[in-house]
């Protein structure tokens, strides 16, 4: 078998100019996640979508990018990580555009399916890029740092350079801001990214893609049907699907000489330990945050633009301690590290039980800031440990793994979570002549509200929005104990697990 060729040793400099190009990447797909719910109202005006369009438009592109994390992971692992970035970037420029310039519901959805797709190659990639840039741990771990503040202050910025888009030019706008960004990646990243992939990768079995993809799909669609109608045969159907799909892709993983997702690497504890650590702390805090940035405009009538700016004590804290989270974990230990992140989290959901529609902003600034400290503490250090646990040859599936856990454990946090705020708001007691509609969400209390007399008005207003935030106190309850739960377990789990040193499964692999 002919061998890969060994390619020369990047000087220090390139190798913190290629992260940057990694950077811009992750900055664009964190921007593009938050930008849709912005000019959903403005996008409905347009395009007319029925209520399920409308369903299918925001979760097309999470159904199959939960589906193909874990097949594009590995293909970049098989064909290079260079590769399918590069690729993956040009094409999630131009469907970029298909996104801005739809002209009907059901395009649109196809558009944001395809982007999904797209969007599938490039976060894998850019964590398995780095496993091969930087060899050093203590340089691997900053490198880390960055690339998770980059996320983090995409999502902060997301709302900000949304809201001025919307208010200066039409929707499509949020979608085309991309181009630029991916020009800039796709031709510096050509001549600064160094290629890697496996130099014994074996064929890329289509059969475990499809189990795959049905399986992530089948899980997160039912997931999300029980959320929004109860228990249902559909759901139902969905979720049968999807955990056959899953068990015919693990058995089949066992039996292929070469397969698509190495089962070992759930053998090493630290990997097994980080993946269910992300899994469970997105759950305990997706849904929260979710519905606290309708908290902050429906609730207390921020702007869109003003509730982006709201939430940017949890990116700071993010940014900074995702930058020192290798340097703490060094100097203590990474169970300390992750398990007082998620403690922090915790506490901050906790003393967000406390909110009601008239809270100040001290308390939220405050909760929003020690949780984003916490997660980039915890995020951060788990990363690293994923990716010291695996041979580097097998970093593209390790990190698709990372993603698909940080995917399920959000559609599973707004599922569940969200179903605990729908079902305490759709209880309370509205004046005479309330619309039924009103107890469905409160945009639509808002909307009903409008249509009423002054005084019902006013009255409506304050027993929906009192609900609603009575739902999000509750919820940020069950987030805190599913955070505290998560972060015991990491205490016991992680014992002994040090950054630059799981690489347990990698031993084995090269013996």
């Amino acid at each position: 078998m002919k061998q890969q060729a060994t390619p020369a040793p990047m000087t220090r400099a390139a190798r913190w100019l290629a992260l940057a190009v990694l950077v811009l990447a992750v900055l664009l797909i964190a921007v593009d996640s938050t930008v849709l719910g912005l000019a959903t109202p403005f996008l409905s005006e347009d395009l007319q979508p029925s209520g399920n369009q409308l369903l299918w438009i925001g979760d097309a592109y999470s159904f199959v990018l939960a589906g193909l994390l874990v097949s594009m992971g590995s293909l970049g692992d098989r064909i290079g990580r260079k590769r399918i970035l590069l690729i993956g970037a040009t094409a999630f420029g131009a469907i970029s555009v298909l996104n801005a310039y739809a002209n009907s519901a059901e395009l649109m959805i196809v558009a944001r399916a395809l982007l999904g797709v797209a969007g599938a190659t490039l976060m894998p990639a850019t964590l398995a890029l780095i496993r091969n840039l930087f060899h050093d741990p203590r340089e691997r771990s900053v490198a880390i740092g960055i690339w998770g503040a980059a996320a983090s202050a995409g999502m902060a910025v997301g709302p900000i350079v949304g809201g001025v888009l919307l208010e200066h030019f039409w929707w499509g706008s949020v979608f085309l801001i991309n181009l630029p960004v991916m020009a800039v990646l796709v031709v510096v990243g050509a001549k600064l990214l160094p290629e890697s992939r496996n130099p014994r990768p074996g064929p890329w079995d289509l059969v475990s893609v499809v189990l795959s993809m049905a399986g992530m799909i089948g899980i997160v669609y039912a997931i999300k049907e029980f959320a929004a109608h109860g228990f249902g045969w559909i759901g139902v159907a969905a979720g049968v699907a999807g955990v056959l799909g899953l068990y015919g892709f693990v058995r089949r993983q066992r039996r292929l000489p070469t397969p698509l997702l190495d089962l070992r690497l759930f053998r090493s504890r630290g990997f097994s330990s980080a993946v269910i650590a992300d899994l469970l702390t997105i759950l305990g805090l997706s849904g929260l945050i979710f519905f606290l940035s309708q908290f902050l405009q429906l609730v207390q009538g921020l702007r869109p633009i003003q509730a982006g700016l709201a939430e940017l004590p949890a990116a700071i804290g993010s940014i900074v301690a995702g930058l020192l989270a290798g340097q703490v974990a060094r100097r203590f230990s990474v169970r300390a590290v992750v398990a007082g992140g998620l403690a922090a989290i915790a506490l901050a959901l906790a003393a967000l039980t406390t909110i009601t529609a008239d809270t100040g902003y001290l308390l939220l600034g405050t909760a929003l800031l020690v949780v984003g400290a916490g997660a980039g503490f915890s995020f951060t250090v788990t990363a690293d440990v994923i990716l010291a646990a695996v041979p580097k040859e097998e970093a593209g599936a390790a990190s698709a793994v990372s993603e698909t856990a940080y995917e399920l454990g959000a559609a599973l946090g707004i599922a569940l979570l969200g179903s605990i705020v729908t079902g305490v708001y759709r209880g309370f007691a509205g004046p005479v002549g309330t619309p039924d509609a009103a107890h469905e969400s409160l945009g639509a209390a808002v909307e009903a509200a409008a249509q009423l007399p002054p005084q019902a008005a006013a009255e409506l207003l304050e027993a929906a929005r009192a609900a609603f935030a009575e739902g999000v106190a509750i919820a940020a309850g069950v987030g805190a104990a599913v955070l505290f739960g998560t972060a015991i377990a990491a205490w016991f789990l992680l014992r002994g697990q040090q950054l630059g040193t799981g690489r347990q499964v990698a031993q084995r692999s090269e013996r």
